[in-house]
């Protein structure tokens, strides 16, 4: 074969010479459109990855595989030029530029095929989304458009709930449209993602919208039964603190002082709230009704806080004043165990000298009520005080554990 080829090569045109040429260029082709094919396939994969999953970084680990099918490709088409002269002219084309044309190619397929049995997995994922996107947009799209055209012919068109998620329909649509001329896969199918979460809030807005009316009513009746009770509770107030003056030191009480109008501020606010909500609720505006009624419960609540802080600190004090040692009791029970999980865990070096000082600190407070009036109200703060440090010392030795 050797011999042969020699003599294709003599410098003469001569028909073997042609036949030659011819099945170099076909062995040559045949390596460079298998290599082709094998690229072809392996970046539209990537180009979908890049579009849909650009995070995975899948360009820059193609590009030097690319490269490589690019130098075998360049490599490729100088010779065909060159066989192509040769067949014009009976020049010699060296057999061993073609193997290793043939090689390079070769080389270069095998990469790709590496490249992409590597990735098997997340290209074909990525062609897959890639090429669901367009119908993705359109499903969408169609799915946005009707539930606008339901909202805009329905009865609760008004709805401030209604209107609001209907907003952000139509800017979903824009940013959508904007998303499918301008950006790519990724882009279009994130903003295609957020406008079908914008869709579905709009169609449970129209869904809850026809039981606003019944639950606007209710939760004003709710709310009217609760502010009669408040003001009940807000009552016993003046009393209560008659009681603290009478009955205890007056730093015991110096803080509730104001509670008393504190409370019915919050009161009348309340009332102010509900009237207003009486009105939306008979204009058919539910949601306003709703709106209003809980604004009306969080001065409630504030009014009761005020209210209870006075007859919970009566009942308080009147409990301590019956056991002052009870709390004591309890807070050196806390120390104890403290102490014990110091020893158990070895800190007595580090903590024993600070969980002494807490004991001397409980007689102190202790030995503090003394006269026709104590101050009850500052032994309770001080045990409290006391007692929330050593569960800060309990949590920093169980730390020191760890």
């Amino acid at each position: 074969m050797a011999g042969r080829r020699r003599g294709w090569f003599g410098g003469q045109r001569s028909a073997r010479n042609d036949e030659w040429v011819q099945q170099a260029r076909q062995t040559l082709t045949a390596a460079f459109l298998d290599m082709d094919r094998r690229q072809s396939i392996a970046e539209a994969a990537v180009a979908a990855s890049a579009q849909v999953f650009p995070e995975r970084g899948m360009s820059a680990r193609w590009e030097p595989i690319r490269a490589r099918c690019y130098d075998a490709a360049g490599v490729y088409l100088a010779l065909t030029e060159r066989l192509d002269q040769a067949e014009r002219t009976g020049g010699t084309v060296p057999q061993q530029e073609i193997d290793a044309s043939i090689r390079r190619l070769g080389d270069a397929a095998r990469g790709v095929d590496d490249f992409y049995r590597g990735e098997q997995a997340h290209l074909e994922h990525a062609v897959a989304v890639y090429g669901t996107v367009p119908q993705l947009v359109a499903q969408v799209r169609a799915a946005a458009v009707s539930a606008r055209q339901a909202a805009d012919a329905s009865a609760y068109a008004g709805y401030p709930s209604v209107r609001q998620c209907a907003r952000a329909v139509d800017e979903g649509l824009v940013t959508l449209e904007a998303a499918v001329a301008r950006a790519g896969a990724g882009v279009v199918r994130e903003a295609a993602s957020n406008l079908e979460g914008r869709t579905r809030g709009l169609s449970r807005a129209l869904e809850d919208a026809p039981g606003k009316q019944h639950s606007a009513t209710t939760a004003l009746a709710s709310a009217g039964t609760r502010l009669s009770a408040a003001r009940h509770r807000v009552e016993r107030v003046p009393p209560a603190l008659s009681a603290l003056l009478r009955e205890f030191n007056a730093a015991s009480s110096a803080d509730l002082a104001n509670n008393e109008r504190e409370a019915h501020r919050e009161i009348e606010a309340a009332a102010a709230e509900l009237t207003r909500a009486r009105a939306t609720l008979q204009q058919d505006d539910p949601e306003q009704t709703l709106d209003l009624t809980t604004s009306a419960r969080g001065h409630l609540a504030s009014a009761e806080e005020q209210a209870d802080a006075v007859t919970d600190r009566l009942a308080l004090l009147r409990e301590v004043r019956a056991n002052p040692q009870d709390q004591a009791k309890a807070v050196r029970f806390k120390l104890r165990d403290a102490q014990m999980l110091a020893v158990n865990q070895g800190l007595v070096a580090e903590w024993g000298s600070v969980l002494d000082a807490q004991s001397d600190r409980l007689e102190r407070v202790s030995s503090g009520l003394v006269g026709r009036h104590p101050d009850y109200w500052a032994y309770v703060t001080e045990l409290e005080a006391i007692t929330a440090f050593i569960a800060g010392v309990v949590d920093r030795m169980r730390n020191t554990e760890k």
